[in-house]
C-alpha cells in the first residue's frame, strides 16, 4: 500500500492537479434517501460492483470492522513457526492482506468525495485519516518486518513484490532503534492529521462572491444562466472549477477579474497556511531521523528522478528559457490591454486568460463559445470509448439502472474485445455540486490482482467538474476541458488494464514521477486534428461534424499561451521543492510571492495565500508535484511514436497496453519506457513542444 495512491488528478490551473486527501461534504446537501437499503451485507453485482448508498454510522463500523480483520490476519502471520513460514502464507499473504483492506475502505474514503448527504460523506474523510493511521502502524511493525524478512523470493515477480514492499518498511524507519521508531510513527500519524484536516477545510470551504450584471459585461449567458441569484438579482459565483473559468476568461472588467483572482487563491488562508507551515517542521524532522537531509530526498529516493539533486537541475534548465518566453507573451498581451487602459504597465495574474482569449480570436480566428458548439460531453466520451476502443481492443457500456451514489453518476462496464471477458468498471461523476470535490481526478476503487486464483475485476471513477445540462443545452466542453477527460481517462485505463499479479503493484502504484505517463500521453489525442472531428457533433445537429476550418483555428491557437501555462506549472513544481527542502520553519507565504514572480514575471497583488489551496502540498504530491513536467518528457516520446505510425495504430497501442498499461510496477519505469520506446527518452520533445530552448 502506498499513501495517497488513490486518487491521481490533472494538472490543469482551473482543475488543480494533486493527488490531495480531500474529503469532507458542505452542510445543506441532498439526503440520503435509501437508508434502509445498507443494512443488509453488500454483495457486488454487475449493477453494483462497489456500494453506493449508506446509512449514518455504517461507513464508520465498516472501516473499523476492515480494521479489525486486516490486524488478525497480520497478527497470524506474526504466529507462524519459522519452520512453517514460506513466501506464499508471509509476503504474498501480507500483500492480500493489505489490499484486502484497501478495496474495503478506499471506496468509503471516496464516498468522502462525492457522497450527497454531508454527515455521511464526513464519515469518509475521518475514514481517510484512519486509513493513513493504520498504514503508518503497518509499516513500523517491527515483527511484520522481521517476519518478512526471513523469507526469500522464489522468480523475478515475487522479488520485485519483495523489494517493494521490504523497501516501505525500511523507508518508515525500521533500520532504527525502537524509541527513534517509535518516535517517527507518532510524528507521521500527527502529519496525517494535519494533512486530512487541510484538505477537509478545502472541501468544506463555501466562498462565493456576489457581483452585479453590470460587473460580469462579456460572461456567456450559458455560464451566467448557471449562477446562482439574490433578491435583487445579483449572480452568486461559487470557486468551482466552471463559474471561475467563465468570470477570469470572458469578463470585460479588470476589477471583477481581480475580485475572482484573490478569492480563489485566498481560500482558507490563515487556516491552512498554519497547517501546512506546521506539516513542514514535521516532515524536516522525520527526514533527519530516518537519515535524510530534506524531506524532499526522503520523498524522491527510490523514484525515477533518484535524487533531489537532479529534480532541481531539470527544474533549473527550464526556468529563464520559460521566463523568456513568458515575457513575450505578455508583452503582446499588455498591447491589448493598453487599448482600453492607456496606463497600463504590465499585465497581471488575473488578466492572462481573459487577454488572451482575445489575442486568440485576433491572430486566429478562434472562438472558443463556437466550438463548443461541437463538444457535447456524450459526443465526446462515446469519441474517447472509441478511440480507447480501437488503441487498446476494449469496449465500453454503460449499465442501465446502476446503483450509484448521486444520480447524476453513470456506471460502464469494461470489455476485452477479443473473448467479452469483463476488464472492469468506471464510473463517471461529471458535474459539479455542492459539498462535491472541486476538480478533476481518477479515484482507485478496486485493485485489479490475482484472488485465490482469479483476477480481481479493478474499479475506478472519474471525477469531474463539467457545466451542467441547462434545458435544451447540453453539457458542452471546451478543448482544453476535453483534454482533461483525455487524461483521466488514461489514469483509468492505466488502472483497469493493468494484469499485474500483486495488488500493491498493479494500476498506477508506480513511481510518482512516472504516474502521469500514461494520462499525459493520451491527452494528446485532444488536439489530433481527426480525432477532433472524430468526436465532434453539433448540440442541435448530430450529423454535423466540426468544420476543418474551426479546427485549423483551434489547432493553430493552440501554443498561444505556453510560456506562461508552463512557467507557472514549473513555479508551483518549485515552490513545493522549496517547501520539502528549506530549512524550517518556512515562511511560505514569502517562498511562494518570490518564486511565482521571479519564475513567471509577474507581480503577485497583495494577501494571496496560493499554498493555503494546493492541495498537492498536504495530498501526497509533497516533493512529487515535478512529476508533471518530468513524467511530460516521457509522455510526449511516446506520443511522437503514435504521430510517426499513426494516432489509431492499432498495433502501436496495443504495445503501448502490453508493454506499460497493464505492467502497472511490475519493472521500473525505465525499463517499461525502453521496452515501448526501444530507446531511452530524451528531453527534446518537451522543448518542442512548449516551444523553448535549452542549455541542456
Amino acid at each position: 500500500m502506498q499513501s495517497s495512491d488513490y486518487k491521481i488528478c490533472h494538472y490543469s490551473f482551473s482543475c488543480i492537479i494533486v493527488l490531495t486527501v480531500i474529503f469532507l461534504m458542505t452542510a445543506g446537501c441532498l439526503q440520503n434517501t435509501r437508508q434502509d437499503e445498507s443494512t443488509d451485507v453488500f454483495v457486488p453485482g454487475p449493477d453494483s460492483p462497489i456500494q453506493t448508498h449508506y446509512s449514518y454510522g455504517e461507513i464508520t463500523q465498516l472501516r473499523e470492522s476492515a480494521e479489525q480483520t486486516a490486524n488478525a490476519s497480520l497478527n497470524a502471520i506474526t504466529d507462524i513457526a519459522p519452520e512453517k513460514r514460506n513466501f506464499e502464507n508471509t509476503v504474498i499473504a501480507f500483500d492480500s492482506i493489505m489490499n484486502d483492506y484497501s478495496d474495503s475502505v478506499i471506496p468509503l474514503i471516496a464516498m468522502g468525495n462525492v457522497y450527497p448527504d454531508a454527515k455521511i460523506a464526513e464519515e469518509g474523510m475521518k475514514s481517510a485519516e484512519s486509513y493513513y493511521t493504520f498504514d503508518a502502524d503497518v509499516y513500523t511493525r517491527r515483527d511484520l518486518y522481521n517476519a518478512l524478512k526471513s523469507v526469500n523470493p522464489r522468480n523475478p515477480q515475487e522479488s520485485r513484490l519483495y523489494d517493494v514492499i521490504i523497501r516501505e518498511f525500511e523507508h518508515n524507519g525500521l533500520n532504527l532503534p525502537d524509541e527513534r521508531l517509535l518516535k517517527v510513527r507518532e510524528m507521521k500519524q500527527e502529519l496525517s492529521a494535519l494533512e486530512s484536516q487541510f484538505s477537509a477545510n478545502l472541501n468544506n470551504d463555501n466562498t462565493t462572491i456576489q457581483f452585479s450584471p453590470d460587473d460580469l459585461r462579456g460572461v456567456p449567458e450559458s455560464s451566467l444562466n448557471s449562477f446562482s441569484k439574490t433578491p435583487k438579482s445579483d449572480y452568486i459565483v461559487t470557486m468551482k472549477s466552471p463559474d471561475y473559468n467563465a468570470i477570469m476568461k470572458y469578463a470585460e472588467n479588470s476589477e471583477t477579474r481581480r475580485r475572482m483572482y484573490e478569492a480563489k487563491f485566498n481560500i482558507q488562508g490563515e487556516a491552512n497556511t498554519a497547517l501546512l507551515e506546521e506539516a513542514i517542521v514535521l516532515r524536516e524532522k522525520i527526514a533527519k531521523e530516518l537519515g535524510y537531509p530534506t524531506w524532499a530526498d526522503y520523498k524522491i529516493d527510490k523514484r525515477m528522478a533518484v535524487n533531489s539533486s537532479n529534480v532541481m537541475e531539470f527544474l533549473t534548465s527550464l526556468k529563464e528559457p520559460l521566463k523568456e518566453k513568458t515575457k513575450d507573451e505578455t508583452d503582446a498581451l499588455l498591447l491589448i490591454k493598453q487599448r482600453t487602459d492607456a496606463s497600463a504597465t504590465e499585465v497581471r495574474p488575473w488578466d492572462i486568460s481573459y487577454l488572451e482569449m482575445i489575442n486568440k480570436k485576433e491572430l486566429y480566428g478562434y472562438d472558443e463559445e463556437e466550438l463548443k458548439e461541437y463538444l457535447p460531453l456524450d459526443s465526446v466520451l462515446n469519441g474517447i470509448f472509441n478511440i480507447c476502443g480501437s488503441l487498446f481492443g476494449v469496449d465500453f457500456t454503460e449499465v442501465e439502472d446502476a446503483q450509484v451514489w448521486h444520480p447524476d453518476v453513470r456506471l460502464y462496464k469494461v470489455e476485452d474485445q477479443t473473448d467479452g471477458a469483463t476488464i472492469g468498471y468506471l464510473y463517471l461523476d461529471l458535474y459539479p455540486r455542492e459539498g462535491k470535490y472541486g476538480h478533476f481526478c481518477a479515484s482507485r476503487l478496486i485493485t485489479g490482482r490475482m484472488v485465490n486464483g482469479t483476477y480481481n475485476t479493478p474499479v475506478c471513477a472519474i471525477i469531474g467538474n463539467f457545466d451542467k445540462p441547462e434545458g435544451d443545452r447540453p453539457s458542452l466542453l471546451t478543448i482544453p476541458q476535453m483534454y482533461n477527460l483525455f487524461h483521466e481517462t488514461g489514469h483509468a485505463m492505466h488502472f483497469l488494464l493493468t494484469k499485474a499479479p500483486y495488488g500493491t503493484m498493479s494500476g498506477f502504484n508506480v513511481e510518482m514521477d512516472f504516474v502521469e505517463t500514461p494520462s499525459q500521453a493520451l491527452e494528446e489525442w485532444a488536439w489530433d486534428p481527426e480525432i477532433l472531428k472524430s468526436v465532434s457533433a453539433h448540440y442541435k445537429n448530430p450529423s454535423e461534424k466540426m468544420p476543418d476550418e474551426i479546427i485549423e483555428k483551434a489547432i493553430s491557437s493552440r501554443n498561444a499561451g505556453n510560456g506562461y501555462y508552463y512557467s507557472r506549472l514549473l513555479a508551483r513544481s518549485l515552490e513545493d521543492m522549496y517547501f520539502s527542502s528549506l530549512d524550517s520553519p518556512v515562511n511560505t507565504t514569502a517562498v511562494w510571492y518570490e518564486t511565482y514572480e521571479d519564475t513567471t514575471g509577474l507581480k503577485l497583488p497583495d494577501g494571496i495565500h496560493d499554498q493555503a489551496s494546493f492541495g498537492h502540498l498536504m495530498g501526497g504530491y509533497d516533493a512529487g508535484y515535478y512529476g508533471y513536467l518530468w513524467s511530460k518528457v516521457y509522455a510526449l516520446n511516446i506520443v511522437d511514436e503514435f504521430k510517426e505510425n499513426g494516432m489509431t495504430n492499432r498495433t502501436l497501442g496495443m504495445k503501448f497496453r502490453n508493454e506499460i498499461l497493464e505492467k502497472g510496477n511490475m519493472e521500473d519505469g525505465n525499463v517499461l519506457l525502453k521496452n515501448f520506446l526501444g530507446r531511452e527518452p530524451g528531453p527534446k520533445a518537451l522543448y518542442e513542444y512548449i516551444g523553448i530552448e535549452t542549455s541542456s
